[in-house]
């Protein structure tokens, strides 16, 4: 149901027109001569994710930063959690000399615990911020590449699909500009790294 509105929409959005009737202000639905085409590119996520060498190594990069602070926090979760042991191993003894001592350790390895889970909250964080920041920058040169490419009004409309929101039923592969652009992305990446 979701992808015939959806296509209902998209198909809405390029056949409608404004007509602005001064007497009645209707809108009315533009009419498209027989023979006519409606110029229409698609793209494919998937392949510019998989393909624009900016993405594979921006996401290559995200995952290894990503591994090594989970295995930095592991570490330091996992020597907490022996002092607190030990901690416990001493109350049971009755090892610490006095009340006071006991009290201070407890304290220490609270704020610990609490300083692990404000470090962890802030990695997620940052995490999220970078990857946002990634997904921005892989947008803006999208669509200043389709602007490069439509220079000369080729296109009215250009819709996107991937495996995730299979938003196109059927496109015929010479509206799939998908390769063109992956090309013309690595090509400015990779002029961009010479600089």
């Amino acid at each position: 149901m979701k992808k015939f509105v959806f296509v209902f929409t998209v198909l809405a959005v390029m056949l409608a027109g404004c007509k602005n009737d001064q007497s009645s202000e209707k809108k009315t639905l533009a009419t498209i001569p027989e023979g006519q085409v409606v110029p229409v590119a698609v793209i494919n996520t998937d392949s510019i994710l998989a393909n624009y060498e900016f993405a594979v190594q921006a996401n290559e990069d995200l995952m290894s930063k990503q591994e090594n602070a989970r295995l930095d926090l592991n570490q330091r979760a996992r020597a907490l959690q022996n002092d607190m042991a030990t901690f416990q191993n001493k109350m049971e003894n009755n090892a610490f000399l006095s009340r006071e001592r006991a009290e201070a350790e407890y304290a220490r390895l609270q704020k610990r615990q609490q300083e692990l889970q404000e470090l962890e909250a802030k990695m997620s964080d940052e995490f999220m911020a970078e990857q946002q920041r990634l997904t921005q920058q892989m947008h803006d040169s999208i669509d200043n590449v389709i602007a490069d490419l439509n220079k000369e009004g080729k296109f009215r409309l250009v819709v996107t699909t991937s495996s995730l929101i299979e938003t196109v039923l059927y496109c015929d592969p010479e509206l799939d500009i998908t390769v063109q652009v992956v090309d013309m992305l690595n090509e400015r990446w990779q002029n961009g790294k010479k600089k």
